[in-house]
């Protein structure tokens, strides 16, 4: 039995979340069940090499009094929903039914009508899109409106719990797009989880709107319609034909009853009644988020009419009503403001159909500008960019700076209502909205699960490490907040390293900008939740995940499956590589949530392999002459192997991919038999085999291969106990000899190795070999590696006796911040990772452990064991 408890508060939703099970404890074909009858649906996302269930994912309905934990049993039968969710196809249609409501989906539209009862409270519900054929500050453009055309439905999950239906299509000639509808049995809403990828022209494509419409007839009177709009601390509360504030009082009851949003029944002064025709009916709205500081709303009676502002507001929480006493629609868009420039929009309240429009990218704003964001400064050379490269750190190529193939998803919400709700349940709603319910196993619990390789509690013994880790992780909630690291492509990202003399990031200095993965502060804030359990620090995964997983890795095209290297643009380096579209940042995420669109990214990568020849990642710095051989592919065996090893793994595990696992198991065994395994650096893979030569001698490090992923994935395989003899040993002669003496290095490889550096990220290498080998003095080399390194920023620190690991307020920028200016994304992010796997490992060899020493302030997250 495993208990699950709420990440954060009991919901009354439909949820849906992934569990691990210990190797061997539940078969395949398992059933479960929770042990108080609530009503559930269960399947495997993940299996052990011996046929177990590894991950399984189970859907729970809406509750009106939700437990505040479940108890999930195995081999038990599930119960099933008093009204569960129906499916029926024909040629022409999916309809679905959750209990009162029923969802038609046909194409073209996505749902083509949604009835409460016998009653159609929508109808039409399109994807529709702006597109210009030149910027704003061009005077000449040309804005074209198109509504989407869905080509595809399929019907994914049907019941009887929840159903998933995905629909695919263009947004006119460009833009192909993927909506999931999310239904589950009993409830009144459904998900939406839209992502496009960017497939036009940046010279001459500009995206002015992308939306979501939907049609509410309305046939109550116009004082019984009302509008309600999310701010920050509650809704804009309006009737299309007010009646309160009049010159003339139709009475309190009157009043009261249109404000809470219940009929106003019959009015009973005649001077208000026999006026009626004389109050303006308020037919549209807008709230326009164009910023994260601040929205505007306005209001008209109709077109060819001024619009009237309404008091602006700071931020909103996206999410809106339209419709009267007899039934209307809720909709909104979730991290509405943290993704401006974004819009709600009401049209025709005052008709006999309103329209309601939930805008990702808003009308309102310039038109999105995907050009490069220099001229090439005349780098036309392999010579010259990597000139570029010693002075801006970027990686420029032309014509690699494209965005074609980027990515980006959003997630929705339509909710069906038989009246007006009132204001505590359109607070509700907008709240479970942008912090939908999340059920999880308890980080014990997950961590007896034995996934995703070496990793353990908070250890309070450890004061000042564990302190550092939260102070690393308070201080990237804060620069995101003080930063305003929000927007459209950029939410979800950081910075990768601070300026201490303009007090910012260097977000115009080529390849410091915006991180991209680099190395992988995904990897860091995923281990730090699976310790903790900390939800705010799955939020900020979560947000990451979606953005690295879509913004910083291209979909379609030339660079298919490869990501893009740190940039002033995500898209803008010339290093395209698996390193950062690596399958091991999504994994966390699709596992602990079972999120399809997290596992379209992972299927991508199912033949990442192939990714090696569309571009050479070393092309600039070769002295060799190679061109991209099918049979002789070069392939580094850090960065690149840790990538598509976690690839194949994943397949596997999720599909029983025979293919995966042979290339898997195949290029393990290839590397246990190259001379210097690991060491040897690179080898040359056969497409068609997926198998390396083995006849390279040489030995070459780079200090990147191990920070990427690399440990991480090792760990989980040599875990998984795949009998291919001497891959551990190539992995722990790696782990051992990186940061051994150099007359060691002389001993065993014939030459001291070069180009050692992130020598505090290594030290959990030498923390692991002494973890399976039982050698103290590697122990003692990793703890003194880890606090004791010659080079890294976040070590200086640690070795002053009151180190000053805190932030210093700064007024005179051009807002007041909060710098730690020691601090950057790669030391970080190899520094929480290298202290969780340290702890993990060596706890007990570390010298000279004094809690006290430096400790910045730590408290233990709520236990929910």
């Amino acid at each position: 039995m495993t208990t699950l408890h709420w990440l954060e508060t009991p919901c009354r939703q439909g949820v849906t979340c992934g569990v691990p099970w210990p190797r061997g404890t539940v078969v395949a074909d398992s059933t479960f069940a929770l042990a108080d009858g609530t009503a559930l649906q269960s399947w495997v996302t993940a299996t052990w090499p011996d046929g177990s269930v590894k991950w399984s994912a189970h859907a729970i309905g809406p509750a009106a009094h939700p437990a505040g934990s479940y108890d999930l049993v195995p081999n038990q039968r599930p119960s099933a929903p008093d009204d569960p969710v129906e499916v029926n196809t024909t040629d022409d249609e999916i309809r679905v039914s959750t209990g009162e409501i029923t969802w038609v989906l046909r194409k073209p539209q996505l749902i083509a009508s949604i009835r409460y009862g016998e009653r159609e409270v929508s109808r039409n519900v399109r994807l529709v899109s702006l597109r210009q054929d030149a910027p704003d500050e061009d005077g000449s453009r040309d804005r074209q409106e198109t509504t989407a055309t869905t080509h595809r439905i399929v019907v994914e999950q049907d019941g009887p719990v929840r159903a998933v239906v995905r629909l695919e299509g263009r947004h006119g000639d460009w833009l192909p797009y993927t909506v999931r509808l999310y239904f589950y049995a009993g409830a009144t809403d459904v998900r939406i989880v839209h992502s496009f990828v960017w497939d036009g022209d940046p010279d001459r494509d500009f995206l002015a709107g992308l939306g979501l419409s939907a049609d509410v007839p309305l046939s109550d009177e116009p004082h019984d319609r009302h509008v309600r709009l999310a701010g920050p601390a509650g809704f804009l509360t309006e009737a299309v034909r007010g009646l309160t504030g009049l010159r003339r009082d139709p009475g309190e009851s009157v009043r009261r009853a249109q404000v809470a949003g219940r009929p106003v029944g019959e009015i009973g002064n005649r001077e208000v009644s026999e006026r009626l025709h004389l109050i303006p009916q308020w037919n549209d709205y807008t709230l326009d988020q164009s910023s994260a500081d601040g929205f505007t709303l306005r209001k008209r009676t109709g077109p060819g009419q001024a619009w009237v502002t309404i008091p602006a507001g700071t931020r909103s929480p996206g999410y809106g009503y339209v419709g009267g006493v007899s039934g209307g629609l809720g909709f909104g868009l979730r991290d509405f403001w943290k993704l401006h420039p974004t819009r709600l929009d009401i049209r025709g309240a005052a008709t006999d159909a309103a329209t309601a429009t939930v805008w990702m990218w808003s009308p309102s704003a310039p038109a999105m500008d995907l050009r490069y964001w220099h001229d090439g400064m005349d780098q036309d050379s392999f010579a010259e960019q990597l000139e570029g490269l010693e002075i801006t750190y970027e990686d420029y190529e032309p014509g690699f700076g494209n965005a074609h193939g980027i990515a980006r998803t959003h997630e929705l919400t339509l909710r069906a209502h038989d009246t007006t709700p009132t204001a505590a349940d359109l607070a509700e709603h907008g709240e479970l909205l942008n912090s939908p319910g999340l059920l999880t196993a308890s980080p014990a619990r997950l961590l007896e699960a034995g996934v995703f390789g070496s990793w353990d509690l908070p250890d309070s013994d450890h004061q000042d490490i564990e302190g550092r880790l939260n102070f690393l992780f308070q201080y990237y909630v804060s620069q995101r907040e003080q930063r305003r690291w929000y927007g459209f492509w950029d939410y979800g990202d950081v910075m990768h390293t601070y300026d201490a003399d303009r007090h910012t990031w260097r977000y115009d200095v080529g390849g410091y900008a915006w991180d991209n993965s680099e190395l992988s502060p995904d990897l860091w804030l995923w281990y730090q939740y699976l310790r903790t359990g900390r939800a705010d620090v799955f939020r900020f995964a979560e947000a990451m995940t979606r953005h690295t997983g879509e913004v910083d890795v291209h979909h379609l095209g030339r660079w298919k499956g490869l990501g893009s290297r740190h940039n002033v643009q995500h898209w803008g380096c010339s290093c395209k590589q698996l390193r950062i579209s690596s399958a091991i940042y999504r994994r966390f995420y699709y596992y602990l949530t079972a999120d399809e669109r997290t596992g379209d990214l992972l299927d991508e990568l199912a033949d990442a392999e192939n990714t090696f020849l569309a571009v050479d990642p070393l092309r600039k710095v070769r002295t060799d002459v190679y061109t991209p051989d099918p049979q002789a592919l070069s392939v580094g065996l850090g960065v690149d192997w840790g990538a598509l090893a976690a690839a194949w793994l994943t397949r596997w595990e999720r599909y029983g991919d025979e293919r995966a696992r042979a290339r898997l198991m195949g290029t393990m065994a290839d590397i246990a038999a190259l001379p210097y395994g690991f060491l040897t650096g690179q080898a040359l893979l056969d497409l068609s085999t997926g198998r390396f030569g083995t006849g390279r001698k040489a030995v070459s490090v780079s200090h990147l291969s191990a920070v990427f992923g690399l440990p991480e994935i090792c760990s989980e395989l040599i875990d998984l106990d795949l009998d291919v003899p001497g891959f551990e040993k190539a992995w722990l002669d790696y782990c051992r000899l990186y940061l051994a003496p150099a007359e060691q290095q002389v001993a065993e490889l014939g030459h001291a190795l070069t180009g050692i550096s992130l020598v505090q990220a290594h030290s959990r290498l030498a923390a692991y070999a002494a973890a399976r080998t039982g050698d103290v003095g590697l122990a003692e080399l990793a703890w003194r590696k880890f606090f004791l390194d010659e080079g890294d920023q976040l070590n200086r620190n640690a070795l002053q006796r009151e180190p000053a690991w805190r932030t210093t307020a700064i007024d005179g920028a051009l807002m007041p911040v909060d710098e730690a200016p020691f601090v950057s994304t790669n030391d970080a992010a190899q520094y929480g990772l290298a202290a969780i796997q340290n702890l993990a490992l060596v706890r007990e060899h570390r010298p000279d452990h004094r809690p006290d020493r430096g400790a910045t302030a730590w408290r233990s997250p709520v236990d929910k064991s």
